[in-house]
Protein backbone atom coordinates (compact mmCIF):
# COMPACT_ATOMS: atom_id res chain seq x y z
CA UNK A 1 0.00 0.00 0.00
CA UNK A 2 3.02 2.27 0.06
CA UNK A 3 3.10 4.72 -2.79
CA UNK A 4 6.15 4.43 -4.97
CA UNK A 5 8.86 7.01 -4.47
CA UNK A 6 10.83 6.09 -7.57
CA UNK A 7 8.82 8.31 -9.88
CA UNK A 8 10.13 11.83 -10.19
CA UNK A 9 8.74 15.09 -11.46
CA UNK A 10 5.14 14.93 -10.22
CA UNK A 11 4.04 18.59 -10.37
CA UNK A 12 2.26 20.36 -7.55
CA UNK A 13 -0.51 21.48 -9.93
CA UNK A 14 -1.57 17.84 -10.24
CA UNK A 15 -3.09 18.27 -6.77
CA UNK A 16 -5.64 20.83 -8.04
CA UNK A 17 -8.48 18.25 -8.42
CA UNK A 18 -7.88 17.17 -4.83
CA UNK A 19 -8.07 20.76 -3.62
CA UNK A 20 -11.31 21.25 -5.56
CA UNK A 21 -12.67 18.04 -4.06
CA UNK A 22 -11.98 19.35 -0.57
CA UNK A 23 -13.54 22.72 -1.41
CA UNK A 24 -16.68 21.03 -2.75
CA UNK A 25 -17.04 19.07 0.48
CA UNK A 26 -16.52 22.26 2.44
CA UNK A 27 -18.74 24.68 0.57
CA UNK A 28 -21.22 22.37 -1.15
CA UNK A 29 -23.60 22.21 1.84
CA UNK A 30 -23.41 26.02 2.18
CA UNK A 31 -23.99 27.27 -1.38
CA UNK A 32 -26.06 24.44 -2.91
CA UNK A 33 -27.52 22.59 0.05
CA UNK A 34 -30.36 20.72 -1.67
CA UNK A 35 -28.27 19.74 -4.71
CA UNK A 36 -25.43 18.51 -2.49
CA UNK A 37 -27.75 16.39 -0.34
CA UNK A 38 -28.20 13.96 -3.23
CA UNK A 39 -25.52 11.25 -3.12
CA UNK A 40 -25.78 10.90 -6.91
CA UNK A 41 -24.49 14.46 -7.25
CA UNK A 42 -21.62 13.70 -4.90
CA UNK A 43 -20.74 10.76 -7.13
CA UNK A 44 -20.83 13.06 -10.18
CA UNK A 45 -18.34 15.41 -8.49
CA UNK A 46 -16.06 12.48 -7.55
CA UNK A 47 -16.11 11.21 -11.15
CA UNK A 48 -15.63 14.63 -12.77
CA UNK A 49 -12.53 15.23 -10.63
CA UNK A 50 -11.35 11.65 -10.27
CA UNK A 51 -11.49 10.42 -13.86
CA UNK A 52 -9.17 13.12 -15.31
CA UNK A 53 -6.79 12.52 -12.39
CA UNK A 54 -6.81 8.80 -13.09
CA UNK A 55 -6.18 9.39 -16.83
CA UNK A 56 -3.28 11.73 -15.99
CA UNK A 57 -1.70 9.16 -13.66
CA UNK A 58 -2.02 6.42 -16.28
CA UNK A 59 -0.47 8.64 -18.97
CA UNK A 60 2.42 9.41 -16.62
CA UNK A 61 3.10 5.71 -16.09
CA UNK A 62 1.71 5.79 -12.55
CA UNK A 63 -0.91 3.09 -13.07
CA UNK A 64 0.67 1.03 -10.29
CA UNK A 65 0.18 3.85 -7.79
CA UNK A 66 -3.43 4.31 -8.86
CA UNK A 67 -4.07 0.57 -8.51
CA UNK A 68 -2.66 0.65 -4.98
CA UNK A 69 -4.96 3.52 -4.07
CA UNK A 70 -8.06 1.75 -5.41
CA UNK A 71 -7.39 -1.92 -4.74
CA UNK A 72 -4.92 -1.66 -1.88
CA UNK A 73 -6.48 1.19 0.08
CA UNK A 74 -9.96 2.28 -1.04
CA UNK A 75 -11.63 -1.13 -1.45
CA UNK A 76 -10.34 -2.57 1.88
CA UNK A 77 -11.20 0.76 3.53
CA UNK A 78 -14.79 0.92 2.31
CA UNK A 79 -15.46 -2.81 2.77
CA UNK A 80 -14.33 -2.61 6.40
CA UNK A 81 -16.42 0.52 7.02
CA UNK A 82 -19.45 -1.11 5.39
CA UNK A 83 -19.07 -4.27 7.47
CA UNK A 84 -18.91 -2.31 10.70
CA UNK A 85 -21.76 -0.06 9.57
CA UNK A 86 -24.08 -2.93 8.67
CA UNK A 87 -23.25 -5.14 11.64
CA UNK A 88 -23.46 -2.45 14.31
CA UNK A 89 -26.59 -1.17 12.56
CA UNK A 90 -28.14 -4.54 13.45
CA UNK A 91 -27.53 -4.03 17.17
CA UNK A 92 -30.17 -1.89 18.84
CA UNK A 93 -30.02 -0.50 22.34
CA UNK A 94 -33.62 0.32 23.17
CA UNK A 95 -34.89 2.24 26.13
CA UNK A 96 -34.50 5.80 27.24
CA UNK A 97 -32.47 6.83 30.25
CA UNK A 98 -32.09 10.30 31.63
CA UNK A 99 -29.70 12.40 29.54
CA UNK A 100 -27.83 13.90 32.47
CA UNK A 101 -24.26 15.13 31.90
CA UNK A 102 -22.79 12.25 33.88
CA UNK A 103 -24.74 9.70 31.77
CA UNK A 104 -23.64 11.31 28.50
CA UNK A 105 -20.04 11.44 29.70
CA UNK A 106 -20.26 7.75 30.62
CA UNK A 107 -21.52 6.94 27.12
CA UNK A 108 -18.55 8.76 25.58
CA UNK A 109 -16.16 7.11 28.04
CA UNK A 110 -17.41 3.64 27.15
CA UNK A 111 -17.03 4.46 23.46
CA UNK A 112 -13.53 5.80 24.07
CA UNK A 113 -12.48 2.44 25.53
CA UNK A 114 -14.34 0.30 22.97
CA UNK A 115 -12.78 2.15 20.02
CA UNK A 116 -9.40 0.47 20.45
CA UNK A 117 -10.90 -3.01 20.27
CA UNK A 118 -13.84 -2.72 17.86
CA UNK A 119 -12.28 0.05 15.78
CA UNK A 120 -13.35 3.66 15.81
CA UNK A 121 -15.98 2.93 13.15
CA UNK A 122 -17.39 -0.04 15.07
CA UNK A 123 -17.58 1.85 18.37
CA UNK A 124 -19.06 4.92 16.70
CA UNK A 125 -21.74 2.99 14.82
CA UNK A 126 -22.57 0.90 17.89
CA UNK A 127 -23.12 3.87 20.20
CA UNK A 128 -24.16 6.85 18.08
CA UNK A 129 -27.80 5.81 17.89
CA UNK A 130 -28.17 5.13 21.65
CA UNK A 131 -26.53 8.49 22.36
CA UNK A 132 -28.95 10.25 19.99
CA UNK A 133 -31.94 8.39 21.45
CA UNK A 134 -30.92 9.16 25.04
CA UNK A 135 -30.71 12.86 24.19
CA UNK A 136 -33.86 12.95 22.06
CA UNK A 137 -35.80 15.09 24.57
CA UNK A 138 -33.02 17.63 24.94
CA UNK A 139 -32.77 20.74 22.79
CA UNK A 140 -29.00 21.22 22.99
CA UNK A 141 -27.24 18.13 21.65
CA UNK A 142 -24.97 19.20 18.78
CA UNK A 143 -22.03 19.54 21.19
CA UNK A 144 -22.51 15.91 22.25
CA UNK A 145 -22.13 14.72 18.64
CA UNK A 146 -19.00 16.86 18.18
CA UNK A 147 -17.30 15.42 21.25
CA UNK A 148 -18.49 11.96 20.18
CA UNK A 149 -16.66 12.37 16.86
CA UNK A 150 -13.47 13.39 18.66
CA UNK A 151 -13.53 10.82 21.46
CA UNK A 152 -15.19 7.73 19.98
CA UNK A 153 -14.65 8.09 16.23
CA UNK A 154 -10.98 9.09 16.55
CA UNK A 155 -8.89 9.46 19.71
CA UNK A 156 -10.18 6.37 21.50
CA UNK A 157 -8.82 3.97 18.90
CA UNK A 158 -5.14 4.37 19.82
CA UNK A 159 -4.37 1.22 21.80
CA UNK A 160 -4.42 -1.46 19.11
CA UNK A 161 -3.91 -1.79 15.36
CA UNK A 162 -7.63 -2.60 15.13
CA UNK A 163 -8.49 0.85 16.43
CA UNK A 164 -7.80 2.97 13.36
CA UNK A 165 -6.58 2.32 9.77
CA UNK A 166 -3.21 4.15 10.13
CA UNK A 167 -2.37 1.95 13.12
CA UNK A 168 -3.20 -1.19 11.13
CA UNK A 169 -0.85 -0.07 8.35
CA UNK A 170 1.94 0.60 10.86
CA UNK A 171 1.30 -2.84 12.36
CA UNK A 172 1.72 -4.39 8.93
CA UNK A 173 5.03 -2.55 8.60
CA UNK A 174 6.51 -4.26 11.64
CA UNK A 175 5.11 -2.79 14.86
CA UNK A 176 4.13 -5.57 17.25
CA UNK A 177 0.45 -5.97 18.08
CA UNK A 178 1.08 -5.21 21.76
CA UNK A 179 3.34 -2.21 21.04
CA UNK A 180 0.34 0.06 20.61
CA UNK A 181 -0.61 -0.44 24.25
CA UNK A 182 2.54 1.53 25.04
CA UNK A 183 0.69 4.67 23.95
CA UNK A 184 -1.68 4.36 26.92
CA UNK A 185 -0.28 7.48 28.69
CA UNK A 186 -1.04 9.70 25.68
CA UNK A 187 -4.42 7.98 25.29
CA UNK A 188 -5.27 8.59 28.95
CA UNK A 189 -4.27 12.26 28.93
CA UNK A 190 -6.25 13.06 25.77
CA UNK A 191 -9.25 11.03 26.94
CA UNK A 192 -9.32 12.58 30.41
CA UNK A 193 -9.18 16.10 28.98
CA UNK A 194 -11.84 15.41 26.35
CA UNK A 195 -14.27 13.85 28.81
CA UNK A 196 -13.66 16.47 31.50
CA UNK A 197 -14.24 19.36 29.10
CA UNK A 198 -17.30 17.64 27.68
CA UNK A 199 -18.78 17.12 31.16
CA UNK A 200 -18.53 20.84 31.94
CA UNK A 201 -19.85 21.85 28.50
CA UNK A 202 -22.78 19.46 28.77
CA UNK A 203 -23.52 20.65 32.30
CA UNK A 204 -23.66 24.22 30.98
CA UNK A 205 -26.13 23.31 28.23
CA UNK A 206 -28.13 21.07 30.57
CA UNK A 207 -28.82 24.09 32.77
CA UNK A 208 -30.02 26.02 29.72
CA UNK A 209 -32.63 23.39 28.81
CA UNK A 210 -36.32 24.19 29.22
CA UNK A 211 -37.74 22.74 32.42
CA UNK A 212 -40.45 21.03 30.40
CA UNK A 213 -37.84 19.24 28.28
CA UNK A 214 -35.94 18.06 31.36
CA UNK A 215 -39.17 16.91 32.99
CA UNK A 216 -40.04 14.97 29.84
CA UNK A 217 -36.56 13.46 29.89
CA UNK A 218 -36.98 12.44 33.55
CA UNK A 219 -40.43 10.92 33.14
CA UNK A 220 -39.80 9.02 29.89
CA UNK A 221 -37.57 6.37 31.37
CA UNK A 222 -37.50 2.92 29.82
CA UNK A 223 -35.19 0.03 30.80
CA UNK A 224 -32.28 -0.52 28.45
CA UNK A 225 -32.54 -3.59 26.25
CA UNK A 226 -30.06 -4.88 23.69
CA UNK A 227 -31.44 -6.49 20.52
CA UNK A 228 -29.69 -8.13 17.58
CA UNK A 229 -27.17 -9.90 19.79
CA UNK A 230 -26.18 -12.27 16.97
CA UNK A 231 -24.35 -9.30 15.44
CA UNK A 232 -21.89 -9.34 18.34
CA UNK A 233 -20.63 -12.62 16.88
CA UNK A 234 -20.24 -10.99 13.47
CA UNK A 235 -18.50 -8.03 15.09
CA UNK A 236 -16.03 -10.44 16.68
CA UNK A 237 -15.59 -11.92 13.20
CA UNK A 238 -14.65 -8.51 11.83
CA UNK A 239 -12.09 -8.04 14.61
CA UNK A 240 -10.67 -11.52 13.87
CA UNK A 241 -10.49 -10.83 10.13
CA UNK A 242 -8.62 -7.55 10.58
CA UNK A 243 -6.25 -9.01 13.17
CA UNK A 244 -5.35 -12.29 11.48
CA UNK A 245 -6.19 -12.15 7.76
CA UNK A 246 -3.38 -9.96 6.50
CA UNK A 247 0.01 -10.41 4.78
CA UNK A 248 1.84 -10.37 8.10
CA UNK A 249 -0.04 -13.44 9.28
CA UNK A 250 -0.52 -15.01 5.80
CA UNK A 251 2.54 -14.14 3.66
CA UNK A 252 1.05 -15.88 0.60
CA UNK A 253 -1.53 -13.07 0.33
CA UNK A 254 1.02 -10.91 -1.52
CA UNK A 255 3.06 -11.45 -4.67
CA UNK A 256 6.73 -12.37 -4.36
CA UNK A 257 8.62 -11.07 -7.42
CA UNK A 258 11.85 -12.75 -6.27
CA UNK A 259 10.33 -16.24 -6.56
CA UNK A 260 7.83 -15.42 -9.28
CA UNK A 261 4.93 -16.28 -6.98
CA UNK A 262 1.64 -14.57 -7.87
CA UNK A 263 -1.02 -14.67 -5.20
CA UNK A 264 -4.48 -15.68 -6.49
CA UNK A 265 -7.10 -12.93 -6.43
CA UNK A 266 -9.25 -14.73 -3.87
CA UNK A 267 -6.33 -14.92 -1.46
CA UNK A 268 -5.31 -11.28 -1.98
CA UNK A 269 -8.83 -10.22 -1.03
CA UNK A 270 -9.53 -12.99 1.49
CA UNK A 271 -10.14 -10.49 4.29
CA UNK A 272 -12.61 -8.55 2.14
CA UNK A 273 -14.35 -11.81 1.12
CA UNK A 274 -14.78 -12.71 4.80
CA UNK A 275 -16.06 -9.22 5.62
CA UNK A 276 -18.57 -9.25 2.74
CA UNK A 277 -19.75 -12.67 3.93
CA UNK A 278 -20.30 -11.25 7.41
CA UNK A 279 -22.27 -8.37 5.87
CA UNK A 280 -24.67 -10.76 4.13
CA UNK A 281 -24.96 -12.94 7.24
CA UNK A 282 -25.85 -9.89 9.29
CA UNK A 283 -28.44 -8.72 6.74
CA UNK A 284 -29.96 -12.21 6.53
CA UNK A 285 -30.13 -13.08 10.24
CA UNK A 286 -31.01 -9.71 11.78
CA UNK A 287 -34.72 -9.12 12.29
CA UNK A 288 -36.11 -6.32 10.16
CA UNK A 289 -37.62 -4.57 13.17
CA UNK A 290 -34.18 -4.19 14.76
CA UNK A 291 -32.85 -2.18 11.81
CA UNK A 292 -36.11 -0.24 11.63
CA UNK A 293 -35.69 0.67 15.30
CA UNK A 294 -32.20 1.94 14.46
CA UNK A 295 -33.63 3.94 11.54
CA UNK A 296 -31.05 2.11 9.47
CA UNK A 297 -30.57 3.38 5.92
CA UNK A 298 -27.80 2.97 3.39
CA UNK A 299 -27.46 6.72 2.81
CA UNK A 300 -24.58 7.41 5.27
CA UNK A 301 -22.31 4.65 3.97
CA UNK A 302 -23.14 5.51 0.35
CA UNK A 303 -22.16 9.13 1.07
CA UNK A 304 -18.84 8.00 2.53
CA UNK A 305 -18.22 5.60 -0.38
CA UNK A 306 -18.80 8.13 -3.17
CA UNK A 307 -16.92 10.97 -1.47
CA UNK A 308 -13.91 8.89 -0.51
CA UNK A 309 -13.73 7.41 -4.00
CA UNK A 310 -13.01 10.92 -5.25
CA UNK A 311 -10.73 11.66 -2.31
CA UNK A 312 -8.59 8.51 -2.71
CA UNK A 313 -8.10 9.02 -6.45
CA UNK A 314 -7.48 12.77 -6.47
CA UNK A 315 -5.11 12.70 -3.50
CA UNK A 316 -2.75 10.25 -5.23
CA UNK A 317 -0.66 13.02 -6.89
CA UNK A 318 -0.52 14.86 -3.56
CA UNK A 319 0.86 11.82 -1.78
CA UNK A 320 3.36 11.23 -4.59
CA UNK A 321 4.52 14.85 -4.38
CA UNK A 322 4.86 14.48 -0.62
CA UNK A 323 6.93 11.32 -0.96
CA UNK A 324 9.20 12.79 -3.62
CA UNK A 325 9.99 15.91 -1.59
CA UNK A 326 10.05 14.32 1.86
CA UNK A 327 13.80 14.62 2.31
CA UNK A 328 13.69 18.37 1.77
CA UNK A 329 11.24 18.97 4.61
CA UNK A 330 13.90 18.98 7.33
CA UNK A 331 11.88 16.76 9.70
CA UNK A 332 13.83 15.07 12.48
CA UNK A 333 12.13 16.00 15.78
CA UNK A 334 9.17 14.13 17.34
CA UNK A 335 7.02 17.26 17.64
CA UNK A 336 7.61 18.00 13.95
CA UNK A 337 6.34 14.57 12.93
CA UNK A 338 3.42 14.92 15.36
CA UNK A 339 2.21 18.19 13.87
CA UNK A 340 2.97 17.60 10.18
CA UNK A 341 1.38 14.14 10.25
CA UNK A 342 -1.52 15.61 12.18
CA UNK A 343 -1.97 18.57 9.86
CA UNK A 344 -2.11 16.45 6.72
CA UNK A 345 -4.25 13.79 8.43
CA UNK A 346 -6.83 16.49 9.02
CA UNK A 347 -7.35 16.92 5.27
CA UNK A 348 -5.92 13.80 3.67
CA UNK A 349 -7.00 10.34 4.75
CA UNK A 350 -4.95 9.64 7.89
CA UNK A 351 -3.95 6.11 6.85
CA UNK A 352 -1.82 6.93 3.75
CA UNK A 353 -0.54 10.05 5.53
CA UNK A 354 0.82 7.91 8.36
CA UNK A 355 2.43 5.57 5.82
CA UNK A 356 4.04 8.49 3.98
CA UNK A 357 5.68 9.88 7.12
CA UNK A 358 6.70 6.44 8.28
CA UNK A 359 8.65 6.31 5.01
CA UNK A 360 10.19 9.71 5.76
CA UNK A 361 11.17 8.65 9.28
CA UNK A 362 12.66 5.39 8.02
CA UNK A 363 15.21 7.40 5.99
CA UNK A 364 16.61 9.13 9.08
CA UNK A 365 19.76 7.72 10.63
CA UNK A 366 18.94 6.25 14.09
CA UNK A 367 20.56 7.80 17.14
CA UNK A 368 22.67 5.48 19.27
CA UNK A 369 20.64 3.91 22.06
CA UNK A 370 17.24 4.62 20.48
CA UNK A 371 14.66 1.84 20.38
CA UNK A 372 13.76 0.97 16.80
CA UNK A 373 10.20 -0.13 15.99
CA UNK A 374 9.05 -0.94 12.44
CA UNK A 375 12.34 0.39 11.11
CA UNK A 376 12.14 3.85 12.73
CA UNK A 377 12.84 5.48 16.07
CA UNK A 378 10.12 4.50 18.53
CA UNK A 379 9.45 8.08 19.61
CA UNK A 380 9.02 9.15 15.98
CA UNK A 381 6.67 6.25 15.30
CA UNK A 382 4.57 7.24 18.32
CA UNK A 383 4.45 10.84 17.11
CA UNK A 384 3.30 9.69 13.66
CA UNK A 385 0.70 7.26 15.02
CA UNK A 386 -0.77 9.67 17.57
CA UNK A 387 -0.71 12.61 15.18
CA UNK A 388 -2.58 10.61 12.55
CA UNK A 389 -5.22 9.26 14.96
CA UNK A 390 -5.84 12.39 17.03
CA UNK A 391 -5.82 14.94 14.22
CA UNK A 392 -8.19 12.79 12.18
CA UNK A 393 -10.89 14.49 14.26
CA UNK A 394 -9.92 18.02 13.20
CA UNK A 395 -12.19 17.94 10.11
CA UNK A 396 -15.09 15.86 8.85
CA UNK A 397 -12.82 14.25 6.23
CA UNK A 398 -9.93 13.37 8.55
CA UNK A 399 -11.32 9.91 9.30
CA UNK A 400 -14.04 7.80 7.70
CA UNK A 401 -16.42 7.54 10.71
CA UNK A 402 -16.62 11.34 11.04
CA UNK A 403 -18.84 11.71 7.99
CA UNK A 404 -20.92 8.69 9.00
CA UNK A 405 -21.64 10.08 12.48
CA UNK A 406 -22.46 13.48 10.99
CA UNK A 407 -24.82 11.94 8.43
CA UNK A 408 -26.63 9.82 11.05
CA UNK A 409 -27.00 12.82 13.36
CA UNK A 410 -28.45 14.93 10.55
CA UNK A 411 -30.82 12.11 9.60
CA UNK A 412 -32.13 12.34 13.15
CA UNK A 413 -32.74 16.07 12.92
CA UNK A 414 -29.60 17.27 14.72
CA UNK A 415 -28.16 20.44 13.18
CA UNK A 416 -24.46 19.95 12.57
CA UNK A 417 -21.87 22.67 11.80
CA UNK A 418 -20.63 23.20 8.26
CA UNK A 419 -17.17 22.01 7.24
CA UNK A 420 -15.56 25.31 8.26
CA UNK A 421 -17.93 25.78 11.18
CA UNK A 422 -16.73 22.49 12.66
CA UNK A 423 -13.11 23.61 12.36
CA UNK A 424 -13.57 27.15 13.66
CA UNK A 425 -16.07 26.49 16.44
CA UNK A 426 -14.88 23.12 17.70
CA UNK A 427 -11.60 21.62 16.54
CA UNK A 428 -9.48 24.77 16.78
CA UNK A 429 -11.09 25.84 20.06
CA UNK A 430 -11.37 22.50 21.88
CA UNK A 431 -9.26 19.83 20.20
CA UNK A 432 -6.10 21.69 19.18
CA UNK A 433 -5.34 22.90 22.75
CA UNK A 434 -5.68 19.31 24.00
CA UNK A 435 -3.31 18.04 21.33
CA UNK A 436 -0.81 20.81 22.12
CA UNK A 437 -0.85 19.69 25.75
CA UNK A 438 -0.18 16.09 24.65
CA UNK A 439 2.71 17.30 22.50
CA UNK A 440 4.24 19.39 25.29
CA UNK A 441 4.11 16.45 27.68
CA UNK A 442 5.28 13.66 25.38
CA UNK A 443 6.92 15.08 22.21
CA UNK A 444 9.55 17.80 22.51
Amino acid sequence: MILSTTVTGIPLWASIPFVIMLLMIAIGPLVMEHWWENNRNKLIVSCVLGIPTAVYLIMQGLTHNLEHQIFGDYIPFIVLLTALFVITGGIHLSGDIQAKPIINTLFLGIGYVLASFTGTTGAAMLLIRPVIETNSQRKYKTHTILFFIAAVANCGGLLSPLGDPPLLLLYLRGAEFTWFMGMAPEWLVAGALLLLIYFFVDTYYYRKEDKSALELDRTNIKPLKLSGLVNLIYLAGVVFAVAFINPKMIPDMVDNPETGYMAPIWLKFLREIVLVSLIFMSLYTTKKKVREANKFTWAPIIEVAVLFLGIFVTMTPTLLYLSEHANSFGLDKPYQFFYITGLLSSFLDNAPTAVAFHSVASQLAPIAGETIVAGVSEILLKAIAIGAVFFGSMTYIGNGPNFMVKAIAEENGIKMPSFFGYILKFSLVVLLPIYIIVQLIFFL
